[in-house]
């Protein structure tokens, strides 16, 4: 399996689209925060707008997808004369339709959550960029997908609600796979092949002796020019990357009740239980106990 396909199937995954927003012109959005464990999203098919967040203002147009890890309050906007108008929202069956109060809708965006059901996702949502903003463009796989849930929208009948979620899942996976875009590129999405490589080595192997020189080697290049690389293409240090996607697997790994704590730091590369404890309990604030035993009363 390829390593996105990994990392979503040990977040647990589910999609959830909440609102279809056709919005004319001058129009304000307002959107709430999330709760623990869920990271908006917005995928605008056509028009323009800006998301403001607390600290920055992010211009969108048609096919940009942007990921909040951090899910704060935050507004959508479209640009035009006269006084900001609020939003009048329609439930429906299977979400909610967002439209201005007056004027023909000039942006379509779907806006909805991504809900990790394990504590590998909450440290994959911490892995991110915050926000993660793709430019599609005219990618023509894009473009179908925003046809479909077009389609989907418009007959919002029998299955509506669990098609538009799976193929909003499906642009999480799109969204992490990109590497070629100006900026922050998340993780997953490394543009340099042999980087690229010592990530998908770790994963397939959390629990080997990932030395600096023997990632380096894996990389084929020189320490320095290794740790030169991989700061530039992930924003982070390589024993804190590596430390990161052993707490992934581990966080997976718990919810095993037949392997023992000890069994678990060992598989992840830890020889020692207390030092295992110790990092796990930075990366994800709670012990590994006590993260097994609220897991597995989660499951039963």
């Amino acid at each position: 399996m390829d390593s996105i396909s990994y990392v979503i199937g040990l977040a647990r995954l589910r999609a959830s689209v909440d609102k279809r927003c056709l919005l004319a012109g001058t129009t304000e959005m307002k959107v709430p925060a999330y709760g623990d464990a869920k990271a908006a999203f917005h995928f605008v098919l056509d028009g323009e707008c800006v998301l403001e967040l607390p600290d920055r203002q992010v211009p969108l147009r048609g096919g940009d997808a942007v990921l909040l890890a951090g899910s704060p309050p935050h507004l959508i906007r479209t640009a035009g004369p006269g006084r900001i108008r609020s939003s009048v929202e329609t439930p429906g069956t299977a979400f909610d339709t967002i439209r201005s109060p007056s004027g023909q809708a000039v942006t379509d965006i779907f806006c909805g959550h991504y809900s990790v059901g394990s504590g590998s996702g909450v440290l994959l949502l911490r892995s991110l960029p915050d926000p993660l903003v793709v430019s599609f463009g005219a990618d023509e796989s894009v473009r179908t997908l925003a046809a479909l849930l077009r389609a989907e929208a418009l007959a919002e009948g029998s299955g509506t609600a669990a098609v538009v979620d799976a193929l909003c899942a499906g642009l999480l996976a799109m969204m992490l796979r990109r590497g070629d875009l100006p900026g922050v590129a998340p993780w997953t999405a490394v543009a340099d092949r042999r980087i690229a490589a010592t990530i998908d080595a770790v994963l397939g192997d959390p629990g080997a002796d990932w030395t600096l020189d023997r990632l380096a080697a894996t990389a084929s290049m020189s320490r320095a020019t290794f740790v030169r690389h991989f700061g530039k293409h992930t924003r982070t240090t390589v024993a804190a990357f590596v430390t990161s996607l052993r707490m992934m697997v581990a966080a997976d790994l718990l919810t095993d009740p037949e392997l023992t704590v000890a069994a678990v730091a060992g598989r992840v590369g830890y020889h020692s239980e207390s030092a295992f404890s110790r990092a796990f309990r930075e990366a994800t604030e709670v012990t590994p106990g006590r993260y097994r035993r609220t897991q597995i009363a989660r499951q039963g």
